[in-house]
């Protein structure tokens, strides 16, 4: 939901944004226009499937024509793996020239479409000082939150804060969670949603308030389109005078992701294995402890990371999250357990608690209060089987014998 590369400071950066902070900031003509930039999704990679927002300053009087993006982050930045994993992403506001701004998008062939907004010369100028005060380098860096404060949300802020009255945004009369709204922009990416739905808790499931739709540029887009501004001389008038697409998006009716590999194939797959190799195991009554060790070392590793997104992350609507039930770190613990033969005892007693918790869990799936993805189900059924056979190992005395 944003541009990924710091853009270059150019000449169109206008003098005006190296004035001393004690200038008096430039007055906007009354022929100025600000309107809001809204780009659309693309499948080009991770961070353009939710689309982009920008807001957009013209002066013609003089020679203005800047885009104000709070979309700019790094990937060069140091640690930013661990710190967009801990919730700690800063994100920051840059200025371009609207040419250089729709040179991406145009290369991209996405959609982009700017709302003209309906306001006062004081309104314009309240914002446009606004934008210009959030632009000095103590104030242009900001900390990212996907769902709360990110390239959608402070465009939104900003023209709220300073309008002459009040601005009214008409309830769209749909009910959708958070997760329903992400997962329908990843809807080409089977694995990004397999990913987004494993990371995000069930206060991703709340649904959402028309306000906090708008997280996503589409639906501020769609709410800037209905909002009206009461006025304090008790006028109403729409809050979009005019709405044009700068260029037409291109039209790709090929689904991305769309081959055999899904999450659904690849995990039912996983699971026809593990039971396969379990039932050769059953039949010739031995025990293969290299699948225990490697299965739940995996999912351990998994635990540990989404261990560290419950409890460390600052991320919101990531706690509580019910695949802890099923990926928990203490599955390293385990594969110790399997691999000394002297806590295969306490081994039982892991595989016990494990089958009786994973059997409960697939017994109550559909009534977990969060959603969980169906590719989950037969990664569950493979630590489930595995755990139900150590218990039957044990009943048995399976395996034993032999280390």
């Amino acid at each position: 939901m944003g541009n990924k590369i710091n853009r270059h400071l150019i000449l169109s950066l206008l003098l005006f944004f190296l004035l001393p902070l004690q200038a008096q900031t430039p007055q906007l003509s009354n022929d100025a226009k600000i309107s809001l930039l809204t780009v659309s999704p693309s499948d080009d990679a991770v961070y353009t499937v939710y689309g982009h927002s920008a807001l957009r300053v013209q002066d013609a009087a003089q020679k203005i024509d800047a885009v104000f993006n709070y979309g700019i982050f790094s990937f060069a930045k140091p640690n930013f793996i661990y710190r967009f994993a801990k919730g700690e992403t800063d994100y920051r506001l840059g200025v371009e020239h609207f040419r250089d701004f729709m040179i991406e998008y145009e290369m991209r062939g996405s959609e982009v479409t700017e709302q003209v907004l309906e306001l006062d010369s004081i309104t314009k100028n309240r914002i446009w000082e606004a934008l210009l005060i959030n632009n000095r380098p103590e104030n242009r860096v900001y900390r990212y939150n996907f769902f709360f404060d990110n390239c959608a949300t402070r465009p939104a802020a900003i023209v709220e804060a300073n309008v002459e009255g009040k601005m009214l945004f008409p309830d769209p009369g749909r009910k959708q969670t958070f997760r329903d709204m992400i997962n329908y922009c990843t809807r080409n990416h089977p694995w990004l949603t397999f990913g987004c739905d494993l990371a995000l808790g069930s206060p991703t499931d709340r649904v959402a308030t028309p306000r906090e739709e708008m997280f996503l540029p589409v639906y501020l887009k769609e709410a800037f389109g209905k909002a009206t501004i009461n006025g304090t001389d008790g006028s109403v008038r729409n809050l979009v005078g005019s709405e044009q697409i700068l260029t037409e998006g291109i039209t790709d009716d090929t689904d991305v992701e769309s081959d055999l590999f899904t999450p659904l194939f690849c995990c039912w797959t996983f699971f026809l294995l593990v039971l396969t190799i379990t039932f050769i195991e059953w039949r010739r009554k031995t025990y293969f402890r290299i699948v225990d060790c490697v299965l739940f070392f995996i999912a351990g590793m998994a635990g540990v990371v989404l261990f560290f997104l419950c409890f460390i992350s600052t991320h919101p609507s990531i706690w509580p999250n019910w695949s802890i039930v099923w990926l928990q770190p203490f599955a390293l613990i385990a594969v110790i357990l399997f691999a000394v033969k002297k806590l295969r005892k306490a081994a039982y007693y892991y595989h016990f608690i494990n089958f009786a918790a994973l059997t409960l869990m697939l017994a109550g799936w559909y009534f977990i209060p969060q959603h969980l993805n169906t590719a989950f189900i037969p990664l569950v059924m493979s630590l489930w089987l595995r755990s139900g056979y150590g218990v039957y190992r044990k009943i048995w005395n399976i395996g034993y014998g032999k280390y």
